[in-house]
């Protein structure tokens, strides 16, 4: 018990995702339990037929990566990526915030999903992945940030994170997206 205690105090370092990290995101994806079968574009854009096709779903992300589009951060324990967290302008995944104003600024930055390996979960990853979003929204010239995450015991969607994570960094709820996604939302000023 004292070790899991010791391993929660442990700061991962945490990068965003651009072309130099795309190996490293690839490889996490890749690995045991990773996200292989979405690679994250649930919530992008693509055409339908390409939806179902895992490579093509990889290449659409990582057309995105290397035309700069910010797609999300990588946590990392020593040289080896380790969880996962989806954050970008609102517009860049237009499938979750449909019911959301699209504006096409960067001004309302929205975290889509986490993916943390199976070791790593409950060690204080999660908090640490949000304040380095919101961090990484607020530099690039966010004054909002937002996310989508479900109660603890939700059937479904709940790689979005839970409600009590982003409660306790400072969300606060505005709102209901479907039955089990609550809206909340963080002032970046």
């Amino acid at each position: 018990m004292a070790k899991k205690a010791d391993a929660a105090a442990t700061p991962f370092a945490i990068e965003i995702v651009d072309a130099a990290r795309w190996r490293d995101l690839e490889r996490l994806f890749e690995g045991q339990g990773g996200p292989h079968f979405c690679w994250c574009m649930v919530w992008r854009d693509m055409p339908n037929p390409e939806r179902r096709d895992k490579t093509k779903k990889k290449a659409a992300l990582k057309s995105r990566v290397y035309a700069e589009v910010p797609v999300g951060i990588l946590a990392y324990d020593g040289d080896a990526p380790v969880a996962w967290c989806s954050v970008g302008p609102r517009r860049t995944v237009p499938r979750l915030t449909k019911d959301r104003d699209p504006s096409s600024d960067n001004s309302v930055w929205t975290i889509g999903c986490f993916f943390v390996q199976r070791p790593y979960r409950d060690r204080g990853l999660t908090a640490q992945l949000i304040k380095a979003a919101a961090a990484y929204a607020k530099e690039s010239g966010a004054t909002t940030i937002e996310a989508y995450p479900v109660a603890e015991d939700a059937p479904s969607y709940r790689f979005l994170g839970f409600v009590k994570h982003f409660a306790a960094a400072g969300f606060a709820e505005t709102g209901r997206s479907g039955t089990h996604r609550h809206i909340m939302q963080r002032a970046l000023i």
